[in-house]
């Protein structure tokens, strides 16, 4: 299949702030500057995070400022025809700005031919088990060489002997636990592009976690495909119980799992959330739908029964449990007897956060087969809809946190408002709330990466405010008085 690139996109291109890891750049003897983009999901950050640590390794200046260089990676994601097209205005933006590139990621997995064919500025294709080779590469590059790096089937999994350089900030960094999927969810081209699944060590695991506990992490986030399914390809069970006990002991005070699904959270499971203090009580649930026959359609039978109950079972164990879901509405097939039921599984569940996505027919994929493909001005009001009928529950589960007093890991000052950002457990990076707290003036030296007490005392649909509790006494700590 030929597919031309460039088709469709202008040359108003600009690069997301947030999409792109804050300007910071090393400087090295003899070697260029090599400018790293991100796009996508964490576990591609995580890769991102790996190449930028090897050739900061190798001697290469690493910057992730593209403007600092002429030679730019860009980490891409291929999951949806949305972040597709992200990843290809990104590509075509810097290629139009004269900059030579390297694709990496999930685009370059799942369309490598056609991307060295349609842009010349493409000095090398690397794959999403490959990205280990980077510095190869990049020698090879600076041969002459068109690279193409991609493993048709992708085995690699990075663990903690990869360098690494982190660009979450000094306090939160992520743990990819295991890669790749051996589900074959029907809408679903994740197993294409990033293979079987392989899990690390969970000896492999518990070292790293004690590394970055070492550099100051507060906040540690399991992530994989299917992390509840951890382990089952190297202990011939699932052993995401027996990783976080592991982890308990790990002097990290907030350890969050995401991308839990529902069949790999068993009583034994659960018991370890409610038992071990460091494992926040927070379950990252991609549901997906609530309806059987969507279900079935989707090729996640085993889930139908499961959802109610299992949601009941863990506010029983568990009452300051927090849930966050993911839902596909405009599925081939779904009626409108199916919406209803799942708007009002949304309305009686009362999850604290969802997000919501639109049906995307993705070639090679079953889904993109089935009949009774829903239009998309069906699906987009569908959308809104669930969204309609989720804000003001979110508003109403946050206003329930107001008069609390919780720990706030603190993230960044604006200096505009003269408010410091954090979150409190309820809130994972990037995809939840945040917690805004308005300083006083003896409390000017609370830092990034700082956790302190922080009394609620206002809310909205995504957000909270509060104020610090006993801030000069902090701050007498945090100086070592």
């Amino acid at each position: 299949m030929a597919i031309d690139f460039r088709s469709g996109f202008n040359n108003d291109w600009k690069v997301i702030e947030s999409k792109i890891i804050e300007n910071t750049a090393f400087h090295s003897e003899g070697k260029p500057i090599v400018a790293f983009v991100h796009l996508g999901c964490e576990k591609n950050l995580v890769d991102t995070e790996h190449m930028m640590g090897l050739l900061d390794e190798g001697g290469y200046c690493v910057s992730s400022n593209p403007s600092d260089a002429s030679l730019v990676v860009v980490n891409t994601c291929s999951f949806i025809q949305e972040a597709r097209e992200e990843s290809v205005r990104t590509l075509i933006g810097l290629a139009d700005e004269g900059k030579e590139i390297i694709i990496a990621g999930c685009l370059a997995q799942h369309f490598q031919d056609e991307l060295l064919q349609s842009i010349p500025e493409a000095k090398a294709i690397v794959g999403t088990g490959d990205y280990q080779h980077i510095l190869n590469v990049l020698e090879r590059i600076e041969q002459g060489e068109i690279v193409n790096q991609v493993s048709q089937v992708p085995q690699f999994v990075g663990d903690e002997k990869l360098p690494r350089y982190r660009t979450t900030g000094k306090a939160v960094a992520y743990i990819k636990v295991a890669e790749g999927c051996d589900y074959s969810c029907a809408f679903c081209i994740i197993p294409k592009l990033r293979g079987k699944q392989r899990s690390r060590t969970i000896e492999s695991i518990v070292l790293e976690a004690k590394t970055l506990a070492s550099q100051g992490v507060k906040e540690l986030i399991l992530i994989s495909q299917i992390t509840t399914n951890y382990g089952l390809d190297l202990y011939g069970r699932p052993s995401l119980g027996d990783l976080l006990k592991a982890l308990g002991d790990v002097e990290i005070p907030w350890i969050r799992v995401h991308y839990a699904y529902p069949t790999g959270l068993t009583s034994d499971v659960i018991n370890v959330f409610k038992d071990i203090p460091n494992i926040l009580p927070y379950f990252d649930l991609p549901l997906q739908h609530s309806h059987p026959e969507v279900l079935r359609a989707m090729n996640r039978p085993w889930q139908a029964n499961l959802n109610t109950n299992l949601l009941n079972r863990i506010r029983d164990q568990i009452p300051d449990a927090i849930f966050r879901t993911s839902l596909i509405v405009g599925f081939p097939g779904e009626t409108e007897k199916h919406f209803d039921h799942l708007v009002s599984f949304v309305q009686n569940q009362e999850f604290d956060h969802i997000g919501v996505f639109t049906f995307s027919s993705e070639e090679g994929t079953k889904a993109a087969n089935l009949d009774d493909q829903i239009p998309l001005r069906i699906a987009q009001a569908r959308k809104d809809k669930i969204i309609s009928i989720q804000q003001p529950i979110a508003a109403k589960k946050n206003q329930s946190w107001v008069g609390r007093t919780v720990d706030v890991l603190l993230e960044r000052r604006e200096p505009e408002t003269k408010e410091i950002v954090g979150r409190c457990y309820r809130f994972a990076p990037e995809v939840d709330g945040t917690v805004r707290i308005l300083l006083g003036s003896d409390e000017n030296e609370l830092r990034e990466g700082m956790m302190i007490p922080v009394l609620l005392t206002g809310s909205d649909f995504y957000d909270l405010t509060g104020e610090v509790i006993g801030a000069k006494e902090m701050v007498l700590s945090a100086r070592g008085k």
